[in-house]
């Protein structure tokens, strides 16, 4: 692997790293989400420092070109991330709707107690109009 290449791809990853350190530290991602991220961090600065792990990678999968692994395996844990918050989406959409649902029965609920509240007001003076009108 070319040494340029492999300073970029360093660079590059440390780069990420402490970009995700300084999300969580600004309260900006949540610590599990960003426990994948510096997994896959520390993952990819090992493989780009390393060069003959990379290399041992690279011919294990039948990649010719060592750096092209480093970029395989970036879109592998990519793909895994984007699974992984395909399945965060989809229980938030259902807690949503959930949590939709159970705000229209409270409204229902309370629109209803509002119209006895009312209804028990307007009997009340009723009744008060009737006691001065008996006198």
């Amino acid at each position: 692997m070319d040494t340029r290449v492999q300073i970029i791809l360093i660079v590059a990853t440390v780069s990420q790293f402490f970009l995700v350190v300084e999300l969580v530290r600004r309260r900006r991602l949540m610590e599990r989400y960003a426990l994948l991220w510096l997994f896959s961090s520390v993952v990819l600065v090992l493989l780009a420092v390393w060069r003959n792990l990379l290399e041992i990678v690279s011919t294990s999968l039948g990649i010719y070109y060592a750096p092209s692994a480093l970029f395989v395996i970036a879109f592998g844990f990519v793909l895994i991330l984007l699974m992984h918050f395909s399945l965060v989406v989809s229980r938030l959409a259902d807690q949503n709707k959930i949590l939709a649902q159970h705000v229209g029965l409270l409204r229902e609920e309370l629109a209803e107690m509002r119209s006895e509240t009312r209804q028990g007001e307007d009997a009340h003076a009723g009744s008060i109009q009737e006691a001065r009108a008996t006198r």
